[in-house]
């Protein structure tokens, strides 16, 4: 379904269309002031990659460049960063754990010993 953004001349405020089809015909109206003036913007659009094509990119040299493994804030944004990539929801004592080593608490370091 395309979604198409435009600004409003008359109001300066962004106005979004919702389209079932891109061969259907778009007659947009600013929602807020009734305006038909409207300019059309250049809208983010997501690119489909393979989880393959992701895991690759998360540990190429370029991701893994500035991770120092002996740094928890580091390791803590490359898990969140890995996490959200994977678009896996790893529990709340996951994200509470990488907050912990992101904001330098001591307390996510159950003291067990190293693999």
């Amino acid at each position: 379904m395309p979604i198409y953004e435009y600004r409003c001349t008359a109001c300066r405020r962004k106005v979004t269309v919702l389209t079932m089809r891109v061969s259907e015909a778009v007659d947009p109206v600013c929602e807020h002031c009734g305006s038909r003036d409207l300019t059309r913007l250049l809208s983010r659009f997501a690119m489909v990659r393979s989880e393959e094509g992701r895991l690759d990119d998360l540990t190429s040299d370029a991701a893994l460049g500035d991770v120092d493994e002996s740094d928890p804030k580091s390791m803590a944004r490359w898990m969140k960063k890995m996490g959200s990539e994977l678009g896996e929801d790893l529990g709340d004592d996951f994200a509470a754990m990488t907050d912990e080593m992101a904001h330098g608490d001591d307390s996510a370091d159950d003291g067990g010993d190293e693999l």
